[in-house]
């Protein structure tokens, strides 16, 4: 089938990496794997960070005229069999799927469909009403984290489809065939994270992973972080009073990235209102057990207690424990290791993914045509 692929969030080749490009280049090769002709629609970036009512104005206006270029140029060629559009919420509505599925009358399918009630009347209500609309309209939605389950089933209705949709990596390209490989005995163990040095989120992430790890002094490790960016000088200083113990990589491709996680010994990241956490699912790969928050999105990549310890969102203390408990048992640690190791393979890795995606979106295109015969 053919399918017109739009992320209004960030493109998939946008050229700064985050786990949402990670996604949608996923679910761009997963569509491709599962022999769908895929077409990146439109590159517009519909995301508003600040609540810029006149920005928001002006994007929806920009995303109309893309719309009907794309209707007219679709039906001078070859019309879609459907349209998929991943990541839709307030900051970031698709103004374009929509129009484009309405006119060509064909399915529209989004994933990971985020509903927040309380952005209804707030500096995002333009963006919330446009992607409201959207997500009722959808013929499916594919749910990546169970967080967005309860507003979405609410907002369409109980008996509208939906699909859920494990996160997954294409584990092959990312930590070849054996990502485990042959493990070195480290001392002092090695811990590992793996996140961009932006603000928000990230460096509330960061501070946290650092005051817990400032709890541990009795402890032998070392600390290696992956990542660059704007804040990380702010980075640095929550790391300052174990400056010592800590290594800056900076940002590395993927093939080093693998590299390093393999050569270390327990991945830790808090996930500070993190939807998903690729990040978790890449240290797997390499055979790493991790530390996380205890959230639905990090809980849906992570098996609890058997490839990973979870401990309740943004406590330094429960994190510190839980890290020290994995730096005092090697026996635990490689336990996990094996145990992530073949989790992420067998739940959330990219051929799965194919199978699933292929079987939502031709019963959704299925379901569609069945409607408009009446």
């Amino acid at each position: 089938m053919k399918i017109a692929f739009y992320a209004p969030l960030k493109a998939p080749d946008h050229p700064v990496p985050s786990g949402d490009r990670a996604i949608a280049r996923g679910l761009l090769d997963a569509l491709t794997l599962a022999g769908h002709d895929v077409t990146l629609a439109s590159r517009l970036r519909t995301f508003d960070a600040h609540g810029d009512s006149q920005r928001q104005s002006r994007l929806a206006r920009i995303g109309e005229r893309v719309a009907r270029r794309l209707v007219a140029r679709f039906r001078r060629t070859q019309s879609p069999d459907a349209w998929f559009t991943y990541h839709l919420h307030h900051k970031a509505p698709d103004h374009v799927g929509p129009s484009v599925s309405r006119a060509l009358r064909i399915p529209y399918v989004v994933a990971e469909a985020s509903i927040a009630p309380r952005q209804r009347d707030g500096p995002w209500a333009a963006g919330y009403a446009a992607s409201y609309a959207a997500i009722r309209s959808a013929g499916n939605v594919v749910v990546v984290n169970p967080s967005d389950m309860a507003q979405v089933r609410n907002a369409r209705g109980a008996d509208a489809p939906f699909a859920m949709l494990a996160p997954f990596i294409d584990v092959a390209r990312f930590a070849g065939s054996d990502g485990r490989r042959q493990r070195t005995a480290h001392w002092p163990p090695r811990l590992v994270t793996v996140a961009m040095m932006r603000d928000g989120a990230k460096l509330a992430s960061y501070r946290l992973l650092a005051a817990a790890l400032a709890r541990m002094a009795d402890v032998a490790f070392t600390l290696t972080i992956v990542g660059d960016g704007p804040v990380r000088e702010h980075v640095e200083a929550a790391f300052a009073p174990i400056a010592q113990r800590v290594t800056y990589a900076g940002a590395l491709p993927p093939t080093d990235i693998a590299a390093l996680l393999c050569d270390s010994d327990v991945f830790v990241w808090p996930a500070v209102d993190e939807a998903i956490g690729i990040a978790f699912l890449e240290a797997q790969a390499c055979g790493l057990p991790v530390v996380g928050a205890d959230t639905p999105g990090v809980a849906s990549v992570v098996a609890a207690n058997r490839s990973g310890l979870l401990v309740p969102p943004r406590d330094a203390g429960a994190f510190a424990r839980a890290v020290r408990r994995l730096l005092d048992d090697k026996a635990l640690r490689d336990r996990m290791g094996v145990e992530a190791f073949g989790y992420v393979r067998a739940q959330h890795d990219l051929p799965s993914a194919a199978r699933q995606l292929d079987t939502i979106v031709r019963e959704t295109v299925a379901r569609y045509r069945r409607a408009a015969l009446g």
